[in-house]
């Protein structure tokens, strides 16, 4: 395909096939403990209780995040039935359209063919994939994220008249509230010391003269203020455990028991960014003296966006990976500007790491029985064996496409060749994680239980607890000896939980009929004691018992 007639049935095919396989491989796979498992019950709960102000897990109040994706996930389950698609379903389309803005930012900025690559680039990025298609917060934070910087570039870089700048201000305003009421304070924390950055790298404070500071705020509060104060007034003590718990001493210390070295972010960014890994020292190259002066801004706030985003989250005390997933658009975009000067013969050596890569999956799946982990079944690992090989083809297949592509000069189709091809390899590698997924998943036995049980029979998660449980079962368990992140619903509700094992052994064995969910070693304990039980499902890791 020439690059002149890159458009019309040709991207049109390869737009239907990526929205196609985006959307469809969202409901292929069981949700799995424990973020997938929590926020499906959390939107699950709020759509069976009416009560869209008080989040509550497994039927206790729970405040560690603000509402918006419940409130957006208990939608989609009233819309679509309670299923891995719904559950999902907002974390897909989140990250869909943050592909989508930014292609539509490139474009604007930088031209038709830039805003091409940017959305394929985007949209093959592994971290983005990966994280739009496994049930968290970090893709809506992200999405909202993505609309602040690209709002704050299209109104300064791209020569907007005033009344045009004035909505896209307004449009990052707007888009930061959505970020606050996805995940808290950290919506307003990275748009804004980015901009900090920015001033101070280019001595320019008239970019804060320019955010219509007393309309933007205006329309924030607007967007954020009433949740926060109806779900207040409802539950005293929300705002200390909210803002002071979960912001400043998640952020401060390890209470919550996510260390990480300084380096902990480092290959999890060489690796989510593949299969443009190889361009990341390309993109701090300093700018070409040919280099127009909006092109410069926008590469400054990227790069301090990039930059900030990776500090931040690495000089915290509770770490996960998903946490620097809003720096990987701004990556995205600081590679499609670059590409508009790239020299066709190093682009075919930045072919190089990504093959590479995929040749190293392709023998590794051929000796994937020697590197089984311990506690991990042989067919599971059998299963992954076969999804890498068909990955890897379907790579190296994309990857002969655009090396073809680069020998005729034609960039746009090469980096279209690439990109599918990863999408489609990382996409399957994906799939084959169920197989491992029913092990931390509550589907294997739910389904069993449910043909054991009525509605009236008690569920008792003992010891331990399934994030995944509630969603399978469509009703709350009843927590025993179990606190973690529910100890702040106990204090607050201390009669919906069995705080001690002799509690419950009582309880049982007043009870007619009832479930159990547990660890062997617990129920080898029980068992000592002559607790009557039967063995319903059993695994490596736990098991499910009934009464009688």
């Amino acid at each position: 395909m020439a690059e002149a007639s890159l458009s019309g049935w040709g991207l049109g095919v390869l737009f239907v096939v990526f929205v196609g396989v985006w959307f469809g491989s969202l409901g292929l796979r069981s949700l799995i403990h424990t973020d997938e498992g929590r926020y499906a019950a959390l939107a699950l709960e709020m759509a069976r209780s009416g009560d869209w102000i008080t989040p509550r897990l497994n039927g206790l109040l729970y405040f560690e995040k603000p509402a918006f994706q419940y409130w957006i996930g208990a939608l989609s389950f009233q819309t679509f039935g309670v299923n891995e698609f719904s559950a999902r379903l907002w974390p897909g389309l989140a990250g869909f359209l943050t592909v989508a803005v930014v292609g539509f930012t490139a474009g604007r900025l930088w031209g038709r063919e830039s805003g091409i690559r940017a959305l394929a680039i985007c949209a093959s990025t592994t971290w983005i994939v990966g994280n739009s298609h496994f049930l968290t917060l970090d893709a809506g934070l992200t999405l909202f994220l993505t609309l602040v910087l690209c709002a704050v570039l299209l109104a300064d870089c791209a020569k907007a008249n005033p009344s045009s700048r004035r909505r896209w201000i307004w449009v990052a305003w707007a888009a930061m509230a959505g970020a606050v009421l996805s995940k808290g304070l950290v919506g307003i924390v990275i748009p804004g010391c980015a901009l900090v950055l920015v001033s101070l790298w280019r001595r320019d404070f008239g970019l804060w003269r320019r955010m219509h500071m007393v309309s933007g705020a205006l329309i924030f509060l607007a967007l954020t203020s009433p949740w926060f104060v109806l779900v207040s007034l409802r539950n005293p003590g929300f705002a200390e455990f909210f803002f002071i718990h979960e912001h400043f001493t998640r952020y401060l210390t390890n209470v919550h028991r996510r260390e990480g070295a300084w380096w902990y972010y480092l290959p999890l960014l060489f690796a989510g960014f593949l299969p443009w890994t190889s361009g990341l020292p390309w993109l701090m190259h300093s700018d070409k003296s040919g280099a127009g002066s909006n092109d410069i801004m926008a590469r400054h706030m990227l790069v301090a966006w990039c930059g900030f985003v990776l500090v931040f989250f690495s000089v915290s005390g509770s770490k996960l990976p998903s946490y620097i997933l809003p720096m990987f658009p701004a990556l995205a975009l600081l590679l499609a500007q670059r590409l508009r000067d790239a020299n066709v013969a190093v682009l075919r050596w930045h072919l190089l790491l990504p093959t590479l890569f995929w040749v190293i999956v392709l023998i590794a799946s051929t000796q994937i029985h020697r590197l089984r982990p311990a506690g991990i079944p042989t067919e599971v690992m059998e299963v992954f064996g076969a999804a890498m090989r068909i990955a890897a083809l379907l790579y190296l297949v994309g990857a002969a496409i655009a090396w073809c592509c680069l020998r005729r000069r034609q960039v746009t189709a090469a980096l279209l060749g690439v990109a599918m091809g990863h999408l489609l390899a990382t996409t399957v590698v994906m799939q084959s994680h169920d197989a491992y997924g029913q092990l931390k998943s509550a589907a294997p036995f739910a389904e069993a239980l449910l043909r054991l049980i009525d509605q009236d029979t008690p569920v008792f998660a003992v010891r331990s607890y399934d994030q995944t449980l509630p969603f399978y079962l469509q009703r709350n368990v009843v927590l025993v000896d179990y606190a973690d992140e529910f100890a702040f619903g106990q204090l607050k509700e201390p009669g919906k939980s069995i705080t001690s094992l002799d509690d419950f052994v009582v309880r049982w064995q007043s009870l007619p009929r009832a479930a159990a969910y547990m660890s062997h070693d617990t129920w080898r304990e029980l068992g000592q004691g002559g607790l009557p039980m039967r063995v319903v499902f059993e695994d490596q890791r736990r098991l499910v018992v009934t009464k009688p």
